[in-house]
């Protein structure tokens, strides 16, 4: 196996913590098919970011005021739809190994959603650091996320790996200057490997953790068999 040494670990949450996938597109059609546009589109379109700054681009005509008003009608249609948010395969296992220290959840939802998703998915009580669309100014492939994320652990961006299932958030991590594992959860190896990701697997449950070989540590085992190139080490 191949193994990634990091002190800490940046989490996106839909598609890499949570499966939202059918909610997401669920309300997103709703909202398309209320403004005359492609639910499929629309969909693909909003991966990733901030519902707002897909709204912005969805609606380059609409007055401002209409972009808040459907973002605020969009934040409480994903919160009431939740009946089948559920946690990815490792991530409740993974979570409960790492010290809440070392970890922090970097989502591109708003406070209220995230929580609501963490909850309903059994993983907020794990949660200490949580960085949302509520708390930051520019929306991922923008690498403030991330690098609010590395602030709240108090690390540099190079001591930390971001895990991402989206090639927005797989930019952010780059850019902001950690490096990332992508998970094939929901995007195609060859848009993540465009994106800049420096491994690859399937789902989180493919991880192996070690936090006992270096205090403050953390090493994670990469199955070879799942990696679709040599990993970049440094």
């Amino acid at each position: 196996m191949s193994q990634i040494d990091c002190k800490g670990l940046l989490f996106d949450m839909d598609g890499v913590l949570v499966d939202s996938t059918p909610a997401v597109a669920r309300v997103w059609a709703r909202w398309a098919r209320k403004h005359n546009l492609d639910p499929d589109y629309a969909v693909l379109h909003a991966h990733g970011r901030t519902s707002l700054t897909s709204i912005q681009e969805l609606l380059p005509h609409a007055d401002p005021a209409v972009h808040l008003a459907e973002n605020d009608w969009m934040e409480r249609a994903e919160i009431e739809d939740i009946d089948d948010v559920i946690a990815l395969p490792g991530a409740k296992e993974l979570l409960s190994s790492i010290a809440a220290s070392q970890f922090a959840v970097v989502t591109s939802a708003t406070r209220a959603l995230a929580e609501v998703r963490l909850r309903a998915a059994g993983l907020w009580p794990r949660i200490r650091h949580l960085v949302t669309a509520s708390d930051i100014t520019r929306s991922k492939p923008d690498p403030e996320p991330y690098l609010k994320g590395a602030a709240a652990l108090q690390l540099h961006p190079q001591y930390c790996v971001v895990a991402e299932d989206a090639p927005s958030g797989t930019r952010s991590g780059k850019a902001a200057g950690a490096r990332v594992l992508g998970l094939r959860t929901t995007t195609m190896d060859a848009d993540l490997l465009a994106a800049g990701a420096d491994w690859i697997v399937n789902a989180l449950d493919s991880l192996q953790l070690d936090t006992s070989a270096k205090p403050g540590h953390l090493f994670l085992g990469l199955p070879e068999h799942e990696i679709p190139r040599l990993p970049k080490m440094r």
